[in-house]
């Protein structure tokens, strides 16, 4: 039938595409839009923590951490943008310094958060920071002052409760927010380092694969090396970048640096970011030209 003849309902312009359907309120919560799944789950792990194995140095120390961060994230976003800015990365950031960093003092808690912070907005190249803002934080304390500050690293022992809904969690919200695979990368270069590691310094491999099990690498797993503002753009590149970061913590393992998963961190992640600014950079200028 010519489309003279058809019916005004039957005509294409008249017939209506289809309406995407809505999505379930679960979906909208387990979405990369929520931003505060990352702080739910770094508080679910810093509760199952406390419950399970006493986690925390202090409640005090890890509030004071959180404040220090919200409010140095508030002053600086102001000044440097006009307004202030979602807290929900800064209170990642105080809540990871307040269940990493392990000190009798409670000045370590203040200026590790301060330096963090700090980090975002005065060390950046071409408009981006490069390190992640508790990570950095905490290596450059370690460095600076390793006689007062050191890290958790506790285990959650042999209850396999607590370990089993921290993964779970960071799991389902990693996949949702399509961060997983850096994760995954991650824990699989780094078991096959530890089988690595167990052979070179005959330890055997459980002894090499048991940091991994431990509260500390969960934060680090599922918040330090998935930070969506200091990690490279392609997928290919990040799961490269994960290896190499397991690559480089096994170096400094073999060492007998205890602080190599920080130290491989700072190292190879601002590298790695620098270099992919560095080639867009360049690839824009041979398009202007």
């Amino acid at each position: 039938m010519p489309e003279t003849l058809m019916p005004a309902s039957l005509t294409p312009d008249a017939v209506s595409p289809p309406k995407p359907k809505p999505a379930s309120p679960v979906s909208r919560f387990f979405s990369s839009e929520n931003r505060y799944l990352p702080p739910m789950l770094i508080t679910a792990i810093l509760l199952v923590g406390q419950v399970s194995s006493g986690l925390l140095e202090s409640f005090s120390r890890t509030a004071l951490a959180i404040v220090v961060a919200i409010l140095f994230e508030l002053v600086l976003g102001r000044l440097s943008y006009g307004r202030f800015p979602n807290l929900a990365s800064a209170y990642i950031t105080g809540i990871s310094v307040g269940i990493l960093i392990r000190s009798p003092a409670f000045w370590p808690y203040a200026l590790c958060s301060a330096i963090s912070i700090v980090s975002k907005y005065v060390i950046r190249w071409k408009g981006r920071h490069l390190w992640n803002p508790s990570n950095f934080g905490i290596a450059v304390l370690l460095l600076l002052a390793p006689e007062a500050v050191s890290t958790l690293s506790i285990q959650w022992g042999n209850d396999m409760l607590p370990l089993l809904v921290v993964w779970t969690l960071g799991a389902v919200i990693t996949w949702r927010v399509k961060r997983f695979h850096i994760t995954a990368t991650y824990v699989a270069s780094f078991l096959a380092f530890a089988a690595l590691r167990g052979l070179i310094t005959g330890h055997g491999f459980l002894a090499e694969a048991s940091p991994i099990t431990g509260p500390m690498y969960q934060l680090f797993i599922f918040f330090m090396i998935t930070d969506p503002r200091t990690t490279v753009s392609s997928k290919w590149a990040q799961c490269l970048v994960a290896f190499l970061i397991a690559a480089t913590e096994m170096v400094l393992r073999l060492n007998e640096n205890i602080h190599a998963p920080y130290y491989a961190l700072t190292i190879v992640g601002p590298a790695a970011m620098a270099i992919q600014l560095w080639w867009t950079a360049k690839g824009s200028q041979k398009a202007i030209v």
